[in-house]
């Protein structure tokens, strides 16, 4: 327009007023243009990425809850309608939730009865892969196994457990017998040979022909202790013959020289020898059958019983009988046969009740169990004269009442190694017996849980040739967090507490964990402490970060790391590489930049306004626990996954593609000739 009016006015005077003006007009219409695109960028482009986000995430990640409008406000009414859309979406999905529900209820009991009765099985039972990778595992397995430094874990081979020369074997011989009921007894170790184990391998059915070798069940029992037993019994044997042949060859020598004669029966210093070498004989065998007798004991249970017990049964017999009993008993574990005791005293109550005049209903005992030392002392009591000490011997060679055939209450003491002995106390009669204590009856610890741990997926799952070309859905994930003395690692803040969590197949493995305070070796600043709350004296006897890295790095062997700004945490672990000899070269994400990718750049990726956004809760007292943030980063990424899965980012190299096109936001961690160059 300046143009057209200049060329109209034809007064070459006035071309400096018009560039003038056309320089104003042009820096306007740029700052009017600018002005409009961040306008349109602020309340539309960002607008549409946010709801898009919020829709997919309560599409895919079964997020609950309405849309916020506000950043949609000059959507019109797209916001609202996308809203209604996701709301009957939720209420279908509620719907066909509770039908399923209802149908698997029973099955999930089943599975849960299932579980419990395979958990307290007394032998390790795994179910492997054709691969050797882990698939299912009991609690005595998991005890087997884990005896080790790294304990057992899904999709982990068990020749990182176990030798793998008998199991290989084993198995290659039951693929060769193609006998699908045959059974393989093998006899196999730990690496450090410090468990012996003997088992039995049997082949599962395998579907697919083409999924390779079929996968086994194997059953451990471990045999350490039966081995030291056998090679103790062997050692004493062979005492026993050692001690014995030496006699035995001189008897034999003096019973030829009496074969020789009359003269040599006569020999009185012959027959002393023989006499001696029958004593020595006599007593080795003796004393080979003590050893025995205490091989047995050792080996056998003994008793325990609970003091509270014995002296209910022993009201029990007495009231019985119409007398009646008060009893104080300490809370103790007594080492006794507890029915036998029980015989024992209500004998000598009713024998009481007998051998004096007086109508039964008329007796009252007492009966107190306490504690004197190492012994408890049971004493029962009566009112009236004491019991001469002859009485009660004749008593004790007596057969105790109640049925149980000739056993006589001297062979309840005799086996207990006990006495009874009177004693009065105050006006009151009674009677002593002594009892070894085995401990107090203190309230027991919070038993360990004891679960079976399975996928059986894995069976037939397919493994891609590298992790780039693998599907999210098929790898394993180590999602982990750290706390620690500061921010500064090249500045020598060290880490103070490291957990971890494992997701395999689309769900997190609740009894796999890792999780360990650590000595940084340096002082824990105030500031650090009023974070994460760990204090000096916390990690006083915590492993040092050398060792505590090194069992990371064995509990995420095979893994794709997770995090949350993984950066932090893996310049913590990558300083010491070099010191410890080992790499920390794993396929990395971080939630911050999938967080990215799923709601756009311009959104907070914090981690607590990530778990606002997916519906996944931090429990105030774990936020800023290692642990608490590694189960928060875990339920995060599950839910990230799928939105990814949603939006075709299926394959691992595709996401880690994308990732890098937030560079800016935060640089990905990776490293390593599988993902190619790290931009940054």
């Amino acid at each position: 327009g300046l143009a057209l009016g200049y060329r109209r006015l034809g007064d070459p005077a006035a071309l400096s007023g018009f560039v003038q003006g056309g320089v104003i007009a042009g820096f306007a219409i740029l700052g009017l243009v600018a002005w409009v695109w961040i306008l349109f960028d602020m309340n539309v482009a960002r607008a549409i990425e946010g709801l898009s986000g919020a829709i997919r995430a309560r599409a895919h990640a079964d997020v609950g809850g309405a849309i916020d409008y506000a950043p949609a406000r000059y959507l019109g009414d797209l916001a609202p309608a996308a809203s209604a859309a996701v709301m009957t979406l939720a209420q279908t999905r509620g719907a066909l939730a509770g039908r399923v529900a209802q149908e698997t209820t029973h099955l999930a009991a089943q599975k849960g009865w299932l579980e419990a009765l395979l958990a307290d099985v007394p032998v390790g039972v795994v179910l492997c892969s054709g691969a050797h990778q882990l698939v299912f595992y009991n609690g005595a397995a998991q005890d087997l196994l884990g005896a080790q430094h790294m304990g057992p874990g899904l999709d982990r081979s068990l020749f990182d457990y176990l030798r793998d020369g008998p199991i290989a074997e084993a198995h290659q011989r039951l693929i060769e017998a193609g006998d699908g009921d045959a059974a393989s007894d093998i006899l196999c170790a730990s690496h450090d040979a410090s468990c012996m184990m003997e088992g039995r391998m049997r082949l599962v059915a395998c579907d697919d022909p083409a999924q390779g070798p079929p996968g086994y069940v194997l059953t451990l029992r471990d045999i350490s202790a039966d081995l030291a037993d056998h090679d103790h019994h062997q050692q004493r044997l062979s005492g026993v013959l050692d001690r014995v042949r030496r006699p035995a060859a001189a008897l034999r020598s003096a019973l030829g020289q009496m074969s020789a004669g009359p003269e040599a029966c006569a020999d009185a210093a012959l027959i002393r020898a023989m006499q001696a070498e029958v004593a020595h004989v006599f007593q080795v065998i003796t004393d080979a059958g003590l050893r025995d007798a205490q091989a047995h004991s050792d080996v056998a249970a003994p008793w325990i019983t609970r003091a509270s017990d014995l002296a209910d049964g022993v009201r029990a017999r007495i009231e019985a009988s119409g007398a009646t009993l008060v009893v104080t008993a300490t809370p103790l574990l007594v080492r006794a046969n507890g029915p036998d005791i029980v015989a024992l005293l209500a004998d000598l109550a009713h024998r009481i009740c007998h051998d004096t005049n007086a109508p039964i209903p008329t007796w009252a005992f007492t009966l107190r169990i306490e504690e004197e030392g190492a012994r408890a002392r049971v004493r029962l009591g009566w009112q009236g004269g004491a019991v001469p000490g002859a009485q009660i011997a004749a008593w004790l060679d007596q057969p105790l009442a109640g049925g149980l055939s000739d056993l006589s209450g001297g062979a309840v003491l005799a086996a207990h190694g006990a006495t009874l002995i009177p004693d009065a106390q105050n006006d009151h009669a009674g009677l002593c017996l002594s009892l070894p204590i085995a401990r107090r009856a203190l309230r027991p610890p919070k038993a360990t849980a004891r679960r079976v741990v399975y996928d059986f997926d894995l069976l037939s799952k397919a493994r891609a040739a590298s992790v780039v070309d693998a599907r999210l859905g098929d790898l394993t994930y180590v999602v982990f967090d750290t706390e620690t003395t500061g921010l500064m690692p090249e500045q020598g803040d060290e880490i103070v507490q490291i957990a971890a969590v494992r997701i395999l197949n689309g769900r997190r493995i609740e009894a796999e964990v890792f999780e360990t305070l650590v000595n940084p070796g340096r002082p824990i600043p105030l500031g650090a402490t009023a974070v994460h709350g760990i204090t000096a004296a916390m990690i006083a006897d915590a492993p040092p970060v050398s060792e505590a890295i090194v069992r990371f790095h064995q509990f995420a062997k095979g893994a794709v790391l997770v995090a949350h700004n993984a950066p932090f945490d893996m310049a913590f672990l990558r300083r010491r590489e070099d010191e410890l000899g080992l790499r920390f070269d794993h396929p990395i994400l971080d939630t911050v930049l999938l967080s990215a990718v799923a709601f756009g750049q311009h959104q907070t990726h914090t981690l607590d306004a990530l778990g606002h956004r997916l519906g996944v809760t931090i429990p105030q007292e774990a936020r800023h626990t290692a642990l608490g943030d590694a189960i928060a980063t875990a339920d995060v990424f599950l839910r990230l996954q799928v939105m990814l899965q949603a939006r075709g980012l299926d394959l691992f190299g595709d996401v880690i593609a994308e990732v890098r096109r937030h560079g800016r936001l935060l640089k990905d961690a990776n490293e390593g000739p599988n993902l190619g160059p790290r931009r940054r």
